[in-house]
């Protein structure tokens, strides 16, 4: 038997898995779509029922994979996508959103997020988030890449104390927001949606994560979710169009690191000592 999958609550109350999936780079590869689709579907047979994408992703190709995983079990998934910041003023917030739930086959995203800051006002993109929560077409909203100067002056605006979600770059190997952001959302109850959590695969090669996972008959992705995992109010979306690395994915909830391994790993990969900028990739 597994270990069920924790959950992180959003403000609204709404539980999510603290592990879902992830499909940036789904997409881009004709020859791929069907084990795209696949992954995804047994990803939601397994628990990891939180579905990340945007309409970045293969030029809305992913959003269109998304939408055919999804078309006879639209209700087991949490559907969550992003808009570009240059399509984020008020009126055009609510076009791309229309455009993304049209590539999606839905109704309605359970979470809308601006992707990065762009040149549009913050105000007007809440505008037209809230517009869309208004009118049913998204649950709850969100921001993505919004270091703690971003988010304070965000939750400081007409309706930005509704933002649900920070999407950032977090894995072993990039820790910069354990300074300072990571705690200021834990402080104000925004979790953090952790993208890259493997970095891209780069991470399974490191030998000091190999050498912990080996301890534990688990693979170096394993023990890097299971990092993840420990945060209070992170969420770990990881992406994969291969049907065994879901299922390994999955059972990295089963992990149960000591806390002997745990400072192991702190010293090879180092928690930040001071502010760092925000990463991304």
């Amino acid at each position: 038997m597994h270990d069920p999958i924790p959950t992180v609550t959003l403000p609204s109350g709404t539980t999510v898995p603290a592990l879902g999936l992830g499909t940036w780079q789904m997409g881009e590869t004709k020859a791929s779509v069907r084990d795209e689709i696949d992954s995804l579907r047994l990803g939601l047979d397994l628990g990891m029922t939180l579905v990340d994408t945007a309409e970045m992703y293969g030029d809305g190709e992913a959003e269109r994979i998304v939408g055919r995983a999804l078309e006879d079990r639209r209700d087991a998934a949490f559907l969550v996508s992003k808009v570009y910041p240059w399509n984020a003023s008020r009126h055009g917030t609510i076009a791309a959103c229309e455009a993304s739930l049209q590539r999606l086959g839905t109704d309605r995203l359970d979470l809308y997020l601006l992707h990065w800051r762009g040149e549009h006002p913050l105000e007007d993109t809440v505008a037209g988030f809230e517009a869309l929560r208004a009118a049913g077409k998204i649950g709850a909203w969100g921001v993505s890449n919004f270091d703690v100067a971003d988010m304070e002056e965000l939750l400081a605006l007409p309706g930005g104390e509704n933002c649900a979600v920070n999407q950032v770059l977090y894995n072993l190997s990039r820790r910069g927001i354990e300074h300072d952001l990571l705690p200021w959302c834990q402080a104000h109850a925004i979790p953090v949606m952790a993208y890259s959590p493997i970095e891209q695969g780069r991470l399974v090669h490191h030998p000091e994560l190999i050498r912990v996972a080996k301890a534990y008959q688990a693979t170096p992705a394993q023990v890097a979710l299971a990092f993840l995992l420990e945060r209070d109010g992170v969420i770990a979306i990881p992406k994969s169009a291969n049907l065994a690395r879901v299922r390994e994915n999955r059972d990295a909830v089963d992990l149960d690191i000591s806390d002997e391994d745990w400072s192991t790993l702190d010293a090879a990969f180092p928690p930040p000592a001071r502010k760092t900028p925000l990463e991304m990739l």
